[in-house]
């Protein structure tokens, strides 16, 4: 049968002899069939148009992780020396200007007259409402809106934020709304950045003849009204186009005689894209050169709390930050594995596929041969029965 048995059963009959590529077959350890002993099947070709389409899926799924890359988190103990600390504020109060004293009282004993290194513009809390109901980014902080929590956890990826940082290069604070005639000027913006020291600290904003001595006089109690609205509260460069927990923020009181607070816990943090810029940004200290691959920012969780105070010397009304720097280094990273290393993952990938499959085509068949085995079987004894009975 096809010239097997005119070679007296030579099992070399199998296989071509030439030369030395006939040697270097006896040395072959994957056994082959000769194609006059193999049947293809339509079975047999779905299974494997299957197992090409499960390998192409899973090679791109590979392809997809390797190329997005992967986030690392680090905590470690910040290594730099740092002393200056950047505040980033735009923040509107419901109190004409010259009604307000803004400073910072830190940890050191100094005292920071920040009401004059902030630009204050006399405008209308009408103008800043509406703006809000237009815009519908601002909030109260006892309602934490599902887009919110999306738009900050946004804001925790290296990706995004260096594509942020990129695509926006003016760190410049938005205009406000042009007053209109007839508008009523009854409050103050206060925005601008400030150099402060890198220890707790209290930034607060008060009303005039309250807190500190004033020649300017004592303001009367029902012109007080410290309903705010943060635009922006941060730490470090400014990056405006970042959402931190208080921007867009909303707080309004109809008491007079009210104190607001806010605890701040500030992180220093910086974001690096690659493997070598990780590294490199463990070496800057407290001036790091800013490039493109690296950020060097800080984050901070807040919490607040508001009471109306009693209308005595003893009780200081107004708005009050306590943020508080805290000693560790938040390093995010996103780093990229070599090429080799996904070449050798999709290479498991698909032998594993490629393996498997051809187990389960095995024992489907095989299962397959039991049951058409199981059923001859019975139809061969009906059969008999009918025989034996005629």
């Amino acid at each position: 049968m096809n010239g097997f048995a005119s070679h007296d059963l030579d099992e070399g009959a199998f296989g071509e002899k030439s030369g030395l590529q006939g040697g270097l077959k006896t040395f072959d350890a994957f056994p082959k069939t000769k194609p006059d002993y193999t049947a293809p099947s339509r079975r047999g070709g779905q299974w494997t148009v299957l197992i090409l389409l499960i390998c192409s899926v899973f090679s791109i799924s590979e392809f997809k992780t390797w190329f997005k890359g992967s986030e690392n988190h680090h905590f470690s103990v910040e290594k730099g020396v740092s002393h200056d600390l950047q505040l980033n504020l735009d923040i509107v109060v419901q109190m004409p200007c010259d009604a307000l004293h803004v400073n910072i009282q830190d940890a050191s004993g100094d005292r920071i007259l920040a009401g004059e290194l902030l630009k204050k513009d006399p405008t209308s809390w009408k103008l800043w409402t509406d703006k809000r109901n237009y815009d519908h980014e601002y909030q109260t902080l006892s309602r934490e809106e599902p887009s919110r929590l999306e738009a900050q956890e946004e804001d925790a990826h290296v990706r995004h934020v260096l594509g942020e940082v990129r695509h926006n290069p003016r760190r410049k604070f938005p205009k406000g709304p042009k007053l209109r005639r007839g508008d009523a000027v009854d409050s103050c913006r206060i925005y601008g950045s400030l150099e402060g020291n890198k220890v707790q600290g209290d930034f607060h904003i008060t009303a005039r003849g309250h807190g500190y001595r004033d020649m300017g006089g004592h303001l009367d109690h029902s012109t007080f009204n410290f309903s705010h609205m943060i635009t922006e509260l941060s730490f470090g460069t400014h990056y405006p186009t970042l959402l931190n927990p208080l921007d867009k923020t909303i707080a309004a009181t109809e008491s007079h005689y009210y104190k607001y607070q806010y605890f701040l816990s500030v992180v220093p943090t910086i974001y690096s894209k690659g493997h070598q810029a990780a590294l490199d940004s463990t070496l800057y200290t407290s001036k790091p050169s800013h490039s493109k691959n690296v950020i060097f920012t800080n984050q901070y969780a807040a919490t607040s709390q508001g009471a109306e105070l009693p209308e005595n010397p003893y009780y200081i009304p107004g708005i009050f930050f306590k943020y508080n720097i805290e000693p560790i280094l938040l390093m995010i990273s996103e780093e990229r594995s070599s090429f080799l290393s996904l070449l050798i993952r999709l290479v498991n990938t698909v032998s594993g596929v490629m393996v498997t499959g051809g187990w389960l085509y095995q024992i489907a068949g095989w299962g397959g041969e039991l049951l058409r085995r199981g059923r001859k079987k019975r139809s061969e004894g009906v059969l008999d029965g009918k025989l034996a009975d005629e």
